[in-house]
């Protein structure tokens, strides 16, 4: 979608994920001064990239935390909603992430991701191909890891004796082939304009999904979680 308006706009409201469809609003048309001509305008990637890094917070020993991880087919599918996952052989996932857009141009990214064995607690996901599917215009490179880090008394006592702690880090890459028209606009732009969209893509899809997962697995429990233990930081 966009502004008429010719200034930058800002970035929608990112509830619009829960129906998986996310557009930026940018400026219909730019400034002469503005307008930077590119070389080899056809073909010209841009990459956006972004480390991030959380954690979570589980009620229960590592072990248990491990055991309900390692059965991902479980509660993956489940979590993730409401993107669209299908399952990709013994333990990846062809995620569909939802539909995002800039300056008139939209994608669906689709990525496939494999839950690789644990390592001594250490959990990390890659991005795989998905057979008989090429991606139209982009690529992404996804590297994660979870780390178990147990604690050994709770300071809630009524819940569990113990606590694990879950770390996650994330590094990301997105690689876009935009089309002609968008080659047209200041480079400075579109970097930080695809940089910032990552990053709210990333913040708001990390804390639905870790708020899911984290409830997920103590309704698995039959524990409740108070209300005062942040879920979603």
């Amino acid at each position: 979608m966009l502004s008429k308006n010719q200034e930058y706009q800002s970035i929608e409201s990112f509830e619009s994920l829960e129906s998986t469809e996310v557009v930026l609003s940018v400026a219909s048309s730019i400034a002469e001064n503005e307008v930077v001509h590119i070389e080899n305008s056809v073909g010209t990637t841009t990459m956006f990239c972004g480390r991030y890094q959380d954690k979570m917070e589980m009620y229960a020993s590592a072990d248990t935390v491990a055991e309900y991880l390692d059965n991902h087919a479980s509660w993956f599918s489940r979590c993730a909603e409401p993107m669209k996952v299908e399952s990709l052989g013994e333990n990846g996932y062809t995620l569909v992430i939802g539909r995002f857009g800039s300056f008139g141009y939209e994608v669906e990214p689709k990525v496939g991701l494999e839950l690789l064995p644990p390592e001594d607690r250490v959990y990390r996901i890659r991005t795989v191909p998905i057979p008989g599917y090429q991606a139209p215009g982009y690529e992404v490179d996804y590297n994660s890891s979870l780390q178990l880090i147990e604690i050994q008394e709770s300071s809630i006592s009524t819940i569990s004796s113990e606590i694990t702690t879950v770390e996650w880090e994330l590094d990301l890459k997105v690689y876009i082939n935009f089309p002609k028209f968008i080659q047209r606009l200041p480079k400075s732009l579109v970097q930080s304009t695809g940089d910032r969209v990552l990053h709210q893509i990333i913040r708001q899809v990390s804390r639905r999904l870790t708020r899911k997962v984290q409830e997920d697995f103590h309704q698995s429990l039959g524990i409740e979680l108070p209300a005062n233990v942040n879920k979603n930081k």
